[in-house]
């Protein structure tokens, strides 16, 4: 499973860290995503990490402010965001993909298998 940790309330151009904590798989098998769903929208991809941590992608309005990273050591994945804003207010999840040992970041929601619970991330105005 994933175990999100993190998230909470900011103000606007404030920071956050969320993690994703990996049990009974190892994680530097999967490339991994960042996801995130505000209400009434679909979920969108945020951005992503390849399995061995060489390549990051990231969507286009969070590019320049989204740092993924990961620890493949301690099987966790971070998501780094700063210059928030109220746009960003939505629940965050990691997922792992479907791909094993993939070298590229899927953008839809359907190239990963497993979600962590989700986080809250709400950004004040």
């Amino acid at each position: 499973q994933l175990v999100q940790s993190g998230g909470g309330l900011v103000q606007a151009g404030g920071s956050l860290s969320l993690s994703c904590a990996a049990s009974g798989l190892t994680l530097s098998t999967y490339a991994m995503g960042w996801f995130r769903q505000a209400p009434g929208m679909v979920r969108e991809f945020v951005g992503g990490i390849t399995a061995s941590g060489k390549m990051t992608d990231y969507a286009g309005v969070v590019k320049g402010r989204v740092t993924i990273s990961r620890d493949n050591t301690k099987n966790t994945v971070s998501l780094q965001m700063s210059s928030l804003k109220p746009d960003d207010t939505a629940i965050y999840y990691c997922a792992a993909s479907r791909a094993v040992y993939s070298t590229t970041v899927a953008q839809s929601t359907g190239e990963y298998w497993l979600w962590g619970q989700g986080t809250q991330v709400t950004v004040s105005s």
